[in-house]
């Protein structure tokens, strides 16, 4: 079987001139990589007592749902201004190529329930920053940070010094 690194496609000059964006396509598109992904992510966190896994949209979706389907945990969006249909927590933040908001529904998480973090990414850690602060206002217990992709050269770890950080693949 391919190794999940070679199912990453570079994208040059996306969205803006200079990115070289990592698209995840190619292995969502393919059956036997994109179980993989999912039932390695699975398998690291099955004995860590999730209650809900909060994944950021879009991309964040394709590999939160499915992971907190195997895992029996609830799955929690956090979703760009106007999307979601409750009370919402918002935040604004930056990101590498500009800034943005996100919203949290301000009931998705209760007071000590055990949250995984979920992304296809992490760049500069702008984003998954921020929804570390919106995870904390709610009161959420951090189980760790798991992303797909860790862009090292980036040093986006470095924005989430204090909370555990797993990556299956790093460029």
């Amino acid at each position: 079987m391919k190794e999940l690194k070679e199912f990453i496609r570079d994208v040059p000059d996306f969205p803006k001139k200079g990115i070289v964006f990592k698209d995840v396509t190619p292995l969502i598109g393919d059956g036997e990589g994109y179980r993989r992904a999912i039932d390695t992510f699975a398998e690291r966190y099955k004995n860590k007592n999730i209650d809900k896994v909060v994944s950021v949209e879009a991309r964040g979706f394709l590999f939160g749902a499915p992971l907190a389907y195997k895992l029996c945990a609830g799955v929690i969006p956090v979703r760009k201004p106007g999307k979601l249909p409750f009370h919402t927590n918002r935040i604004d933040y930056e990101l590498e190529y500009g800034t943005d908001s996100l919203n949290i529904h301000q009931d998705a998480i209760k007071k000590g329930e055990r949250i995984l973090i979920v992304d296809d990414l992490l760049a500069t850690g702008g984003t998954i920053s921020a929804v570390l602060k919106l995870v904390e206002q709610l009161e959420g217990e951090i189980v760790e940070l798991a992303f797909l992709i860790e862009l090292s050269f980036l040093n986006g770890r470095n924005q989430l010094k204090g909370y555990p950080v797993f990556s299956l693949i790093t460029f």
